[in-house]
């Protein structure tokens, strides 16, 4: 098939490359615009198109995609298909309507559950059990196109956002490449949604502060949900404290305020929730380097009754 690919992080690469590599004809990459990096603002390179120029693909970034002229040039390219992960911007009718086999984009949930930007950070801070990938056919609506094909996965008891991040970009990009076949040899049928629709909102920096009122469960599955990124956080005596690794302790800490320690020892801090307590094993005080807490306990005084938060 002649290919337009529309995607932006690095999720979306491993599609990207599989596309070639099932031997389809990627006529242009479009990708969200370059953007400054760190103190110096560099400008960077999004990861989608960093792979298209060592393809020598050609590479459009505009800021809208809804401009005249991008329309204009997608429709002198006239694709077979549109392929569309993790773009970061919804198509209009008048680009949905022009390829052949409409605009097929990969999505990191089992639709219709976490529509949105980020279903797979909330999959692990919710504790699903299973996630998994959806190709559909994009509509006018956030992720409300017919289905076509579904993969499921099984989280593993240790899964981070991280992880979970790579094992459904190598998933999703077999299953494009099944979804492309199928759509070309007419072996593939979309099937409407069913069945309540939840969606996944946009992570940001505060959305990894850690409320100790909540329950250890929910704090472990936070902390893991949000490793790398955006990390879930607290405060030690003024200072941000990241933390990149948890996990429950059954000791009964009830006597203790939510986010009070009770407790340190070479595995970690342990600090009372508003339903048992959790033991922060590998944390980064800002300014510092990560490690584990037993390490960051020999250079940094944590006493019972230090507060959190």
């Amino acid at each position: 098939m002649r290919v337009v690919f529309m995607g932006t992080p690095d999720f979306a690469v491993n599609t990207l490359e599989a596309v070639i590599r099932a031997g389809h004809k990627v006529e242009a990459v479009v990708t969200q615009p370059d953007k400054p990096q760190g103190r110096s603002g560099k400008l960077k390179f999004p990861p989608v198109k960093e792979k298209a120029v060592e393809y020598g693909i050609p590479v459009y970034q505009p800021v809208k995609i809804r401009q005249s002229e991008v329309i204009g040039e997608l429709k002198k390219i006239n694709p077979d298909v549109i392929v569309v992960v993790a773009f970061g911007q919804l198509l209009p009718k008048s680009i949905l309507e022009i390829p052949r086999y409409g605009c097929v984009n990969v999505h990191a949930s089992l639709l219709p559950k976490y529509r949105g930007a980020a279903p797979i950070q909330w999959a692990v801070i919710n504790g699903d059990k299973e996630s998994g990938v959806t190709t559909m056919l994009m509509d006018e609506g956030l992720d409300t196109g017919n289905m076509l094909l579904v993969k499921k996965y099984e989280l593993a008891a240790d899964e981070t956002g991280g992880s979970l991040f790579d094992r459904l970009s190598a998933i999703g990009a077999q299953l494009l490449v099944d979804t492309l076949s199928g759509l070309e040899n007419g072996t593939v049928t979309p099937v409407a949604q069913s069945g309540e629709a939840t969606y996944a909102g946009k992570l940001d920096k505060q959305t990894g502060q850690v409320d100790f009122t909540k329950s250890a469960e929910e704090l472990e599955r936070l902390v893991r949900g949000l490793n790398p990124w955006p990390s879930a956080f607290t405060h030690i005596n003024g200072r941000i404290l990241k933390i990149w690794k948890a996990s429950v302790d059954d000791t009964d800490c009830a006597s203790y305020e939510p986010g009070t320690v009770y407790k340190t020892d070479k595995s970690g801090i342990y600090a009372a929730t508003g339903n048992g307590g959790i033991i922060i094993e590998e944390l980064q005080l800002e300014g510092k380097k990560r490690m584990p807490a037993g390490a960051f306990l020999l250079g940094y005084d944590v006493s019972e009754g230090t507060k959190l938060g």
